[in-house]
């Protein structure tokens, strides 16, 4: 009887293994239908931001009346809602002083 139960505890904890397994594949395989979602979703909003940007930069000209270049300048947009923009060499410096200052308050 000892014997008898021993077997059928480890059936229904096989079982219950088996349905978990078949629970993780469905819940895997759904994961990776949400991932392709987003990542398509994803794709479709840098597109969408790119055209942005560059219709942005089409109807932008400086004092002279030149289009600004894209390659040389950049958006940025302040915490405070102004749009500004500021040659691409400013921001990487800027960027770069930033992570010192990072790395200095992590020393």
């Amino acid at each position: 009887v000892a014997a008898q139960n021993c077997r059928k505890r480890k059936m229904n904890a096989i079982l219950n293994l088996e349905e978990d397994v078949c629970n993780l594949q469905t819940q895997k395989e759904s994961l990776k239908k949400e991932h392709s979602q987003c990542s398509r979703s994803i794709s479709q909003m840098k597109q969408k931001l790119n055209n942005l940007y560059r219709d942005i930069f089409s109807r932008l000209k400086d004092d002279q009346g030149r289009p600004f270049n894209p390659c040389q300048y950049v958006i940025h947009c302040s915490s405070d809602g102004s749009v500004l923009v500021i040659p691409k060499q400013l921001v990487k410096s800027e960027q770069k002083h930033d992570n010192e200052k990072e790395q200095k308050q992590e020393d």
